[in-house]
């Protein structure tokens, strides 16, 4: 496989790899392969929230109705902290 990338990230690929000692094409497959296991694991995540909400194992909630309950509790803070 053959990979091209913009002059400037070229560059900083370059830089790095000579800075660390490593070939540029072995940082590219680190990087990679970090990236592709976080990808599948937030997949996987959501995967298990999705058959949680379907299977009714989990409710969903109203974020309107969520969003304005985190704002009355944060006024509520600020508040407390005011009368101090």
């Amino acid at each position: 496989m053959e990979v091209h990338f913009r002059t400037d990230l070229q560059a900083k690929l370059d830089q790095l790899a000579l800075e660390m000692g490593r070939p540029p094409a072995e940082l590219i497959e680190d990087a990679l392969a970090g990236y592709l296991e976080e990808i599948l694991q937030t997949r996987q995540m959501l995967d298990s929230r999705y058959d949680d909400l379907k299977s009714g194992r989990v409710k969903p909630i109203d974020g309107e109705a969520f969003f304005e309950n985190l704002r009355q509790r944060e006024e509520e803070l600020m508040n407390k902290q005011i009368r101090r």
